[in-house]
């Protein structure tokens, strides 16, 4: 895949998986439209972009807001022609006692910005790739979506809601010039992951699983689900019976 050529719009940048995804592609000269809140940090990541080889503009946005998203991805397509994929990326874990606690106020951020923040990401560059009749969407899921999991409550439903909501807009676009790839990771050392006392199973660097990101969206994959060892168990558990799942599921203590 000759990187070069492309525009990438890609949302939660500043950090973690956004901010290495990001380092990736710029050394294989892509063209980055960096969105995430924090100014400064993505001033930086545009300059270290450039200093890889890559093109980057910054736009400081709160993917909750979807007229200034639009207005994000207008911009980067009046200067460039258009967009020709979206990595959908930006997430929160809601690993807090507020979230925890199901207070309404803390679930519904964590849904806001998971999921309707990538719905905005979505509306904001789907219409223009409709009409060229060409373009990529790549959803940055989880594998905590498959299943309810311990301590997860609103993560787990963002991410199950995420998985569901751009396979159903592939099933729409499938036939209209328009790939869409739904990536489910497992635990990565990130700051999304920091300062959790107990082990996460089969846990990633981050430099390990970065070319796993970029393999899938070169392939254009439907799905991708890693480490193999996780996301087969993660299958598995969803063939399970609910009193065995909730016996298995139930014991773990990852999110402490």
């Amino acid at each position: 895949m000759d990187w070069k050529s492309k525009i990438i719009l890609l949302t939660g940048a500043s950090s973690g998986i956004g901010e290495a995804l990001a380092i990736a592609l710029a050394k294989r000269g892509a063209i980055l439209g960096l969105v995430a809140r924090r100014e400064e940090m993505l001033k930086d990541l545009a300059s270290r972009c450039e200093q890889a080889g890559g093109t980057a503009r910054v736009f400081a946005v709160d993917v909750t807001d979807a007229e200034a998203l639009q207005h994000a991805a207008d911009m980067l397509r009046n200067e460039f022609g258009r967009i020709d994929i979206l990595i959908a990326n930006a997430g929160i874990g809601g690993n807090n006692s507020e979230t925890r606690s199901l207070q309404p106020d803390a679930v519904r951020k964590v849904i806001d910005i998971n999921l309707i923040g990538a719905v905005n990401a979505v509306h904001a560059v789907l219409p223009d790739m409709l009409a060229k009749k060409s373009g990529h969407l790549v959803a940055i899921s989880s594998l905590a979506g498959f299943r309810g999991l311990p301590k997860s409550a609103a993560y787990s439903a963002s991410k199950a809601g995420m998985t569901a909501f751009f396979e159903s807009v592939r099933l729409d676009v499938q036939q209209k010039g328009i790939d869409v790839t739904i990536i489910q990771p497992g635990f990565i050392k990130t700051p999304l992951t920091a300062g959790r006392h107990n082990k996460m199973p089969f846990l990633m660097e981050l430099d390990d699983a970065i070319p796993l990101f970029i393999s899938a969206i070169e392939k254009k994959k439907k799905f991708a689900a890693f480490p193999w060892q996780l996301a087969t168990i993660v299958r598995l558990g969803r063939i399970f019976p609910a009193w065995l799942y909730d016996q298995v599921a139930g014991r773990a203590r990852y999110r402490e």
